[in-house]
């Protein structure tokens, strides 16, 4: 699957995949479709809210939405973000059963970004 709503993918991968009843969304970043970069000096809860952004695009290019989402990882930059980053990531899936998650801090994000989110979805 593939949508101009989320950004392209930047190496030999797909935006997505569809298996069967799954859909594999690739690790997203908080690219600006429209512009291809990363905004400028944006916070970790706008990075993440785009971020969501373009995973949602990406289900919606497979007819699916968040609600569809079972699983997510999440690769952040800098721990101490958490709280932030948790903040805006509620804002898509609430407290009524949100997804599966595993966060993780790594030592670099690709275009060093704040935050980069993958998903698994199940129709």
């Amino acid at each position: 699957m593939a949508t101009p709503d989320a950004p392209a993918a930047i190496g030999p991968y797909s935006q997505g995949i569809s298996a069967g009843n799954l859909a594999f969304i690739s690790g997203q970043l908080p690219i600006d479709p429209a512009t291809g970069a990363i905004p400028a000096d944006s916070t970790i809860e706008e990075q993440t809210r785009l971020v969501l952004r373009n995973v949602q695009a990406v289900l919606k290019a497979d007819g699916m939405s968040m609600s569809n989402v079972v699983s997510t990882t999440v690769y952040v930059a800098d721990l101490d973000d958490f709280a932030r980053f948790n903040a805006a990531y509620a804002e898509f899936f609430g407290s009524s059963a949100p997804p599966a998650r595993a966060t993780v801090e790594v030592a670099r994000v690709p275009r060093d970004a704040k935050v980069e989110i993958s998903a698994i979805a199940v129709r």
